[in-house]
């Protein structure tokens, strides 16, 4: 990823971060922010998901990988853009082994199942713009592959959403689910793996490894580049989502999700259903987890 120099001033890039941190904590979506940075400002997007991250650091969540978006070519050319995008994954993300997601944890979930790598060496080169890594490189880095759901989440109301809109709302991260069956890549081909994920039993996405830039490994390798670039490489005990397999999938409360990945297993997530009484109206609306 090339950045440039944003145009965007300090204030604004506070008043994007602001306007979603509002809604993080309110639990009210909020308007795009691409009204304040713009549409094509990705400097000023990633400006905006690092004074986030900080902030959400400085209060006590430990960074513990990265994921990527918009590995599709087909989601990419909906967004306009031609390169994927990533956000950071901290430990209170981590929802494997719950009983069941509490509801009014998120505002508008989807879920998406995908292959995480989990790193067992740095991925630091030395090189400014990482352009010296390459698939042998990050192959080997890779202590283990696991099957993963990722639950996507926008703060943006409705998901109307463009390309500085998902950077600056942290890649419309969530939470995820890591499943228990480690694999090392001598065992596994990520792009030929098959996915198939049901909600309630009923079969809801399918793809495979060729949908996520051709390889997952193809996806690891420009993140491992591309935060080189940005000084802060992929570091050994990190786990990387690397991308979807298949189209992603709305969910609502008391919903069970399962995911199949040939090779790497099943590993499911069920949402818990929203309360029928409160006095609260937004706690009886099932959308609302």
């Amino acid at each position: 990823m090339t950045f440039s120099t944003t145009t965007a001033t300090e204030a604004v890039v506070l008043q994007a971060a602001r306007r979603l941190e509002d809604a993080s904590r309110t639990g009210e979506v909020c308007a795009p922010v691409r009204e304040l940075i713009g549409e094509s400002d990705l400097a000023a997007a990633y400006a905006v998901q690092q004074t986030l991250a900080a902030r959400r650091s400085a209060a006590g969540a430990r960074v513990v990988g990265r994921k990527i978006g918009l590995t599709s070519p087909a989601v990419q050319r909906q967004l306009g853009v031609d390169q994927p995008d990533f956000g950071v994954l901290f430990d209170d993300m981590d929802v494997s082994g719950i009983s069941a997601v509490p509801a009014g944890t998120l505002l508008q979930p989807r879920v998406e199942a995908e292959i995480a790598f989990v790193l067992g060496a740095d991925l630091d080169s030395g090189d400014v713009d990482g352009g010296d890594l390459d698939v042998a490189t990050v192959r080997a880095a890779v202590d283990h592959a696991v099957a993963a759901i990722e639950i996507v989440d926008s703060r943006i109301a409705d998901w109307d959403i463009r390309i500085t809109d998902t950077i600056a709302d942290n890649g419309s991260s969530g939470l995820f689910v890591l499943g228990d069956t480690r694999v090392p890549l001598a065992d596994l081909e990520p792009a030929a793996a098959t996915m198939r994920m049901y909600a309630d039993d009923l079969l809801v996405s399918e793809g495979n490894g060729a949908a996520c830039l051709g390889d997952p490994i193809n996806a690891l390798l420009w993140l491992a580049r591309t935060a080189q670039q940005v000084g802060d490489p992929l570091r050994a005990g990190q786990v990387v989502l690397s991308g979807a397999l298949g189209p992603m999938h709305s969910v609502t409360g008391g919903t069970t999700i399962r995911a199949e990945i040939s090779g790497l297993g099943t590993l499911g997530v069920t949402f818990a259903a929203a309360p029928t009484h409160s006095n609260d109206p937004r706690h009886n609306d099932p959308k609302d987890l």
